[in-house]
């Protein structure tokens, strides 16, 4: 997220502005002693206990053990919580989203089909983008995300022509649900310099009218990126307003500790003043995008420092390998189910090409960081595993978590040589129930779809892995994401793989120790342990007593460092 003129906008921020700020948003102090007694604690530990009270000191876990036990501990100035039998659980940690994107609603035209959104033809796609351009100033840019082609009654994208019948006087977007591909009017191609001329990038295609080299309007993978560059150019107030809201939506869901899973200098540098000055209270992991820092991560330029904060830490560097498989641009090692334009022995195609993607990892392992790559095909998997390993045998690291974002269509064999290689996959789970159905009937068919996000398979080969949503790809409902992992049902209400599914406890974990362990932070959070920062969500009822209901349960509070950020009115 860029904002204009960014120094000068910072610098009035921290003089003015971010004096008001911080005393509107900064967050109170814990109470000195705060318990919460006569529930169900689910703790994480390394032996799953549950007991049923918890002790807090300041933003520090204290004590668990019995009602009794922690009562005997309390005072008269000790704030008591009856949990009256409800769960309480460690903060859900987010361990792989785009913080604070779940809010580009407030900015953004929403373009979602069910289940996630109400728009279900071309005409809708198109009317809340013309209803979007009517509220916006001649020549700034009108923007609608969530679109999805396979679920739309056309089953297409929208087009160039249509964009342009939106407005010829706005650059127009509309983005693919994906995240990995947009369709531009002809006034967004201009700006960004995008014609008949312009040859495909590298790791991305321009779409062309048939028997043209005229730009369709839809451009994938690193074809868009110099239109999303403009996109996130916005002003302090509309990044404000994004940020403040999506840290409303991740507490009133119980996330503790969110995620940006690769960012530009300009949104670490946004992201981190806003989380000093209190506006957003959750803990912070952020990826750097490879792309976006450069040779900076190697030259000695780039300091973790200058972002880190108190709730803040710079992670993993991020690099992406392929596309999305329900965008076909995913990279597969057998052909798309159904022929992507007729091409039968179409795979996708990869975003970072072999021998480049093995001088990066090799690269950045070597500078002695941890690696995300963001890898959905089987092929791009297998590029991805052997850039790795030829890195590691180069310069071993013993304990490495290169963490493999998705990981969708890991084989078998796949998940066996991640455990060698210190490998650990973070799974987006929830993609049985919002592509499901289409992975089987149109990506993938039904044997391959039958094992993505094949966790079992990762706990029979003792590895360590994560679950996410991807959010906005998907909403941020950490327990959605739970469900998914352990009845893999999808929206159409099948069982996709059931050899696959795992049971609510490791599921659980999934979304906290486990993910806090995946990004080196499992000293400080991720189960309710003495000593540990007390990030705790208090839920309706106990998901281990009736899981096919878990979704319905209500988080009813959420706790960051003994400071109370939500609770339901």
């Amino acid at each position: 997220m860029n904002w204009k003129n960014i120094a000068a906008v910072t610098l009035a921020l921290v003089v003015g502005l971010g004096l008001v700020i911080r005393m509107a948003t900064r967050l109170p102090e814990p109470p000195a002693h705060q318990v919460f007694i006569n529930g169900d604690v689910l703790t994480m530990d390394a032996d799953n206990r549950v007991v049923e009270a918890l002790s807090i000191r300041g933003d520090r876990i204290d004590l668990l053990g019995t009602t009794g036990d922690v009562m005997a501990a309390a005072d008269d100035d000790t704030v008591v919580v009856d949990l009256r039998g409800r769960t309480l659980l460690p903060g859900f940690i987010d361990a792989h989203g785009h913080f604070p994107a779940s809010a580009m609603n407030t900015i953004y035209a929403d373009l979602n089909s069910p289940p996630i959104g109400t728009l279900i033809t071309m005409d809708d796609v198109l009317a809340a983008l013309n209803e979007q351009a009517s509220g916006v100033p001649e020549g700034e840019w009108v923007v609608g995300f969530g679109y999805d082609d396979t679920l739309l009654e056309e089953k297409r994208h929208p087009t160039r022509e249509e964009l342009d019948q939106v407005s010829t006087v706005h650059p127009v977007v509309a983005m693919h649900v994906s995240g990995h591909m947009l369709v531009a009017n002809s006034m967004a191609l201009e700006i960004a310099g995008i014609s008949a001329d312009s040859p495909d990038p590298e790791g991305g295609v321009i779409g062309r009218l048939p028997g043209s080299q005229e730009p369709n309007g839809l451009l994938e993978e690193t074809a868009r990126l110099g239109i999303m560059q403009y996109l996130q150019d916005m002003s302090i107030f509309d990044g404000y307003r994004l940020m403040k809201a999506a840290a409303r939506e991740y507490a009133s869901v119980g996330v503790t500790t969110a995620q940006s899973g690769g960012v530009s200098r300009t949104l670490a540098q946004g992201l981190s003043l806003f989380s000093k000055l209190g506006v957003i209270p959750q803990r912070l992991v952020l990826f750097p995008f490879e792309t976006e820092f450069g040779e900076d991560l190697l030259n000695g330029e780039y300091q973790a420092g200058d972002y880190n904060g108190e709730r803040l830490v710079m992670g993993a560097v991020k690099l992406v390998a392929d596309g999305s498989i329900q965008g076909y641009t995913g990279y597969l090692s057998q052909p798309y189910y159904t022929p992507y334009h007729g091409d039968a022995g179409y795979r996708g195609y990869p975003a970072i090409p072999r021998e480049k993607l093995f001088e990066q990892v090799a690269a950045l392992h070597q500078a002695g960081y941890q690696i995300a790559i963001h890898g959905n095909g089987d092929e791009s998997i297998e590029d991805i595993l052997d850039a790795f390993e030829a890195a590691q045998q180069q310069h071993p690291v013993d304990d490495p978590r290169m963490i493999l974002i998705h990981a969708q269509m890991a084989r078998e064999d796949q998940v066996s040589r991640m455990k060698a290689l210190g490998v650990t996959p973070s799974f987006f789970s929830a993609h049985t129930w919002y592509w499901g159905d289409r992975h089987r009937d149109i990506f993938l068919g039904p044997e391959r779809a039958a094992v993505i996000s094949p966790a079992r398979w990762a706990q029979d080969n003792s590895l360590r892995f994560s679950s996410h949503l991807d959010t906005p790809v998907t909403p941020m409902l950490p327990l959605q994401a739970v469900w998914s992992a352990v009845f893999r049902q999808t929206y159409g209400g099948d069982v996709l793989g059931p050899e696959q599914r795992i049971s609510v406890m490791d599921a659980l974990r999934a979304v906290t120790i486990d993910a806090a362990w995946q990004v080196f932070q499992e000293d400080n959070r991720g189960s309710l342990e003495p000593g540990k920062y007390a990030d705790l969500v208090v839920l309706s009822g106990n998901p281990l007593n009736e899981p096919q209901a878990m979704r319905e349960l209500q988080v009813e509070q959420t706790v960051i460092g003994g400071v109370t950020v939500y609770r339901r009115r």
